[in-house]
């Protein structure tokens, strides 16, 4: 009876564990974004070539989406997460190896793959260990996701500047998040898989639950293409050295991490309509910002506006979808993200076909627009006249 009572986790060790999970598939993800244009110019790669390139990932991510949702309702979260953790550390070191486009075009699908095994598999987990606690903790656990995204970047900026190859960046990486794996995974929640009546390969939101995917979709398709063209943004309109163009994605991650971190708080005092509203706002007046202004100090500012804008998006909409009656948490989040993610397969090759048929500089002031897209779905939001983030209900139309 003592052996069983020792293996019973306690909420904030089940909090932690989770977390760890988060900070993984965030530092793993900005290791490769921290090096896209040390690969670009090693396979001499042009912007439109590159977002061709770029289209392997969120290919791959799609495609696995209906295997992990299905998986999901045989398995539990922890084991889905603990294959897609390891794969993803595998995938991370092969892609530093990798030196020919085919090549990369090949472990970036893999890499999708990976990643969307980790985003379904964690955020299930996070709403189940939501649950646990009376207030709001989801923008944290997406905090984590960002300070590790941001120590990633801080990695990357290090490795650039003292000129340490790509293959062992990756590599002491892969290594490094996999060592993390083995050692959390068994305090994460080991909740039962929910079986699911047999659905389309593609489960789209309900009607009540449209326009948030909507909203996910316009947050997401911003976020990525920052990840992804930040640093390209950063040498081609202001003219700056690599290193420099590494940094301006770094302040880019701490401000979508400060973000994060003081998402919940905000929330609770200001209402989540209140919270997104401003997302939106501050999306727009970022991007438009580094357009209009493509100088150091204010393209600076316009990334921090930016990431500051996107912090909240996601982790709210996933929350709200989390708590759907009429689907189980895993279908809701994977209907949310089917939406979502089409922006994030979409626009990232777009910004490269349109940087290089006209600037890079019109291509993020189109980007620009979906801040404007995010607030206008806002104002058309009813939800319940709580301000805080667990009470917050999606009703429906009149």
């Amino acid at each position: 009876m003592n052996h069983q009572a020792t293996n019973i986790k306690t909420p904030a060790q089940l909090r932690i564990a989770c977390a760890i999970f988060y900070f993984i598939s965030g530092f793993g993800y900005s290791t490769w974004a921290s090096r896209i244009p040390s690969i670009k110019h090693a396979l001499n790669l042009n912007e439109a070539q590159l977002g061709s390139v770029l289209f392997a990932m969120p290919i791959g991510l799609m495609l696995t989406m209906p295997v992990t949702n299905r998986l999901l309702s045989h398995y539990s979260a922890r084991a889905v997460m603990l294959f897609g953790s390891v794969f993803l550390c595998l995938i991370i070191v092969v892609i530093g190896y990798t030196n020919a486009v085919w090549q990369l075009v090949a472990m970036l699908f893999c890499f999708g793959s990976a990643r969307n095994l980790m985003t379904l598999s964690i955020n299930t987990q996070g709403v189940a260990v939501q649950a646990l606690y009376s207030k709001s903790i989801m923008a944290t656990f997406h905090g984590i996701w960002s300070l590790a995204g941001f120590a990633g970047a801080g990695v990357g900026y290090l490795v650039i500047y003292y000129g340490i190859g790509l293959q062992y960046h990756f590599l002491f990486a892969g290594i490094a998040l996999f060592v993390l794996t083995v050692y959390f995974i068994n305090n994460t929640l080991d909740q039962k898989p929910i079986p699911q009546s047999r659905k389309p390969v593609f489960s789209l939101p309900d009607k009540y639950l449209i326009k948030f995917s909507l909203i996910c979709f316009a947050s997401m398709a911003c976020e990525n293409a920052m990840y992804d063209w930040s640093a390209i943004y950063f040498q081609k309109a202001v003219h700056a050295e690599k290193a420099t163009a590494t940094a301006a994605f770094v302040f880019y991650m701490v401000a979508m991490t400060a973000g994060r971190f003081v998402g919940d708080k905000l929330v609770t005092r200001l209402g989540i309509k209140t919270v997104l509203k401003f997302s939106g706002i501050f999306i727009f007046s970022g991007l438009m910002l580094a357009v209009v202004l493509p100088y150091t100090v204010t393209v600076m500012v316009g990334f921090v506006l930016t990431g500051l804008g996107v912090s909240c998006v996601v982790p709210m909409i996933f929350s709200l979808a989390g708590k759907s009656k009429n689907m189980s948490s895993s279908s809701a989040l994977a209907s949310i993200s089917t939406v979502g993610y089409i922006g994030f397969l979409i626009v990232p090759p777009f910004v490269g076909y349109i940087a290089h048929a006209s600037s890079i500089r019109l291509s993020f002031g189109i980007i620009a627009l979906f801040g404007v897209m995010i607030v206008w779905l806002v104002a058309k939001l009813r939800t319940d006249d709580s301000h805080s983030a667990d009470e917050c209900a999606i009703l429906p139309e009149n």
